[in-house]
């Protein structure tokens, strides 16, 4: 046996706080999944979500993890820190958004037909899915940028909101397939395409980015961004200004919540869904904003 051959694997990444929050990922993971394939089930759109969310995240995280271990990842054609700080803010948000979805159409206080003993296992799936939330947000602290160090974009607050800003636009998009009424007027078409607009060139950065082709573009990468950012959080204002306008002002649409809609399908709660997101990710888009003035300001005071 090669004495050498050791080398080939890395220890650090099992025998840190990164491999430790990788591993408990893929114990906690492998947990929700065994609890739900064995009693406690899923069902309809939901729950076919949840799944994907824990089959998903458990998956890439395996893959992330072994590819560390052997150091088989620097034969990827990737920026591998971008690549996996970026993993890990997007399965932290998918996982506390399955950590909501699970017990609020699976979960109920009395014991449903199929008997008590089932119950108990999907309490047992929220909570591994919701200490799960953790080990990824735990991910994303440690390799999150510090004060001294030079990181990749992505781990930088910038680069983790645009994670989040793709994401939250995922759920306005579900929302407005969801009975939304978006074509009945212009402006709700308008704020449609201003979705789709940013969501798009949003998730174009996090592509280039994370493929680190960024240093090959014919124009700064950096100032791209930050004039991104600021038309985003115009036409998001404007969208945050339209959409509520032209679906709860009782010229267009309805103020108050009909009480005959039903639950799962009901416009107005899609209405709401929408206009509430919107607003979250125009903050987040301002936030970005002022976030990448000052790393600026900072680089230029320091030169």
């Amino acid at each position: 046996m090669d004495p050498q051959g050791g080398h080939y694997l890395n220890k650090a990444a099992v025998l840190s706080g990164l491999g430790a929050a990788r591993m408990c990922q893929l114990l906690l993971g492998c947990t929700t999944m065994a609890l739900v394939a064995h009693s406690a089930g899923f069902s309809a759109t939901y729950g076919t979500f949840c799944m994907f969310v824990w089959c998903f995240c458990f998956a890439v995280t395996l893959l992330v993890f072994t590819l560390d271990v052997t150091r088989l990842h620097g034969c990827m054609p990737i920026s591998w820190d971008n690549f996996t700080v970026a993993f890990a803010m997007l399965a932290t948000l998918m996982y506390v958004t399955a950590s909501i979805v699970y017990p609020v159409y699976f979960l109920r206080s009395e014991c449903p037909s199929e008997g008590c003993e089932v119950r108990n296992y999907r309490i047992a799936v929220t909570v591994c899915s919701s200490v799960c939330c953790f080990a990824y947000g735990a991910e994303v602290f440690i390799t999150r940028a510090k004060p001294g160090h030079v990181v990749g974009y992505m781990a930088t607050v910038s680069g983790l909101l645009k994670v989040v800003q793709a994401f939250i636009a995922c759920i306005i998009f579900g929302a407005l397939a969801n009975d939304s009424e978006y074509n009945r007027h212009i402006p709700t078409q308008y704020c449609v395409v201003v979705y789709s607009l940013c969501f798009a060139v949003t998730v174009v950065v996090v592509a280039l980015t994370v493929s680190g082709r960024t240093s090959s573009l014919r124009f700064p990468f950096d100032r791209f961004v930050v004039v991104y950012t600021f038309l985003a959080v115009l036409l998001y204002l404007s969208a945050a200004v339209i959409w509520p306008v032209f679906s709860f002002d009782k010229k267009y649409g309805t103020p108050g919540r009909p009480g005959d809609c039903p639950r799962g399908k009901c416009p107005w709660d899609s209405k709401l869904v929408i206009a509430v997101f919107t607003c979250a990710n125009l903050v987040l888009y301002f936030t970005d904003l002022v976030y990448s003035q000052r790393i600026r300001f900072v680089s230029h005071s320091a030169a």
